[in-house]
């Protein structure tokens, strides 16, 4: 059945949507059959005396915490509205950041009990000053995280990290199963003049994730929206992880990361076998 697990909203204050519902309409027409609308969780109340780097990146990064009702309340009409035509599913892209595990709990049993669908991301390490985001900007990522640690493996390696952090955290029953686009701090890669390959060390951390992701029984994001980034051009995953995902019967679910009405069933085709 034809599904797309990762897509965004009105509500993102990042993103270039006017109307979900003409992005579920477009779904409709690509014959979707299956649409999970995953907007970024807003971020925890007092994350801002951590956060570092160029203040956009967190005055864009999720909707605020003020818009939630309203958001369950517009995704809901529209499901229902939609509900002979394609099956909509509503939740969270949700961040994961151990400083704010009380509050990101505390968060879930609040409002997980109204979600069907959603997923575990790392958009942002500790880097130089604080909290930075990965996945702004070339610049924000070199200076504030890769500058900061030291090096783009050490970057990287922090990255995979926090990821298993993620997936290890109990974050009570509401906790998304898949994890977003694994790859993500790979985004900017072409972009430097240093060693972007996994060594050794990370090769085995990333196993080491994969292998949990299967006994915990997770799912992971094949993310298209790689393709179109200038710095990566892959998919999220890289193809070397998806196989070995794949050979340990992960269950891989295609997210087109959607943004705007042209991204709808983006890079579908690419992947399509891999489903």
């Amino acid at each position: 059945m034809k599904r797309d697990g990762h897509t965004h909203t009105e509500f993102c204050p990042h993103g270039k949507i006017e109307d979900t519902e003409l992005l579920i309409k477009r779904a409709i027409s690509l014959g979707f059959k299956e649409y999970s609308i995953t907007e970024h969780a807003p971020l925890p109340t007092g994350i801002e005396e951590l956060a570092a780097g160029d203040p956009n990146v967190w005055t864009t990064a999720s909707m605020s915490l003020n818009d939630v009702d309203n958001y369950f309340k517009k995704m809901n009409d529209l499901r229902k509205k939609y509900a002979s035509d394609i099956i909509i599913y509503v939740g969270f892209e949700l961040d994961y950041f151990s400083e704010f595990e009380g509050w990101t709990c505390d968060f879930l049993a609040e409002y997980g009990p109204q979600t069907d669908d959603g997923i575990l991301s790392v958009h942002f390490l500790n880097g130089k000053d604080g909290l930075r985001g990965i996945d702004y900007s070339f610049e924000e990522y070199k200076t504030g995280v890769v500058d900061g640690l030291g090096s783009f493996e050490k970057a990287q390696k922090r990255y995979y990290q926090k990821v298993l952090a993620s997936l290890e955290a109990d974050l009570g029953p509401f906790k998304p199963t898949r994890l977003g686009h694994i790859s993500l701090c790979q985004k900017f890669e072409r972009f430097f003049d240093e060693s972007i390959d996994y060594p050794s060390e990370n090769i085995a951390l990333v196993h080491t994730l994969l292998t949990r992701v299967q006994q915990e029984k997770y799912s992971l994001d094949l993310n298209t929206a790689g393709f179109y980034k200038q710095g990566y051009q892959q998919t999220y995953p890289q193809v070397w992880i998806s196989k070995k995902a794949a050979e340990l019967g992960i269950p891989l679910i295609y997210g087109s990361d959607t943004h705007s009405l042209a991204d709808v069933g983006q890079g579908y085709e690419k992947i399509e076998n891999w489903l």
